[in-house]
């Protein structure tokens, strides 16, 4: 069995989104108790990531971390069409993930205690952002 569905998340700029009850609430209405789920991201400016749910500090700590590996407004970057994030939010997304696989088990994304399922916005303005949710399995 398979199900499918476009889900459409509003950020407010740059940050990271718990998209957990969703994803979860999609793969527990698919009716799959058994399988997979894989996640993808329709974006070249915002990622995915499974990370920490627990500590807000995480997600600070990785803005730091990232805004070292690429930052906004770098000379270096000819790609400036939208602004100074532009490009860095493009670098962003290319060293993180566009899209994750997550096994199901008992009707749900198996994720480990302290593990959510964010999508990580690397843009300063608001987007709409759609992620595709597929679900595989008996």
């Amino acid at each position: 069995m398979i199900a499918r569905r476009e889900l459409q998340f509003e950020t407010t700029g740059r940050g990271t989104y718990d998209l957990s009850h969703d994803i979860q609430q999609f793969v527990a209405d698919s009716g799959i108790k058994l399988g997979m789920c894989h996640v993808f991201i329709r974006h070249t400016s915002a990622s995915l990531m499974l990370c920490e749910n627990a500590d807000p500090d995480v997600m600070r700590d990785l803005e730091t971390f990232m805004s070292r590996q690429a930052p906004d407004g770098d000379p270096a970057y000819t790609h400036t069409a939208e602004g100074p994030d532009d490009m860095s939010a493009h670098v962003r997304s290319i060293l993180t993930q566009s899209d994750l696989n997550l096994p199901v088990d008992g009707g749900s994304c198996a994720l480990g205690t302290w593990q959510g399922i964010y999508l990580w916005e690397h843009r300063f303005a608001p987007h709409s952002r759609r992620v595709i949710v597929t679900v595989q399995g008996d």
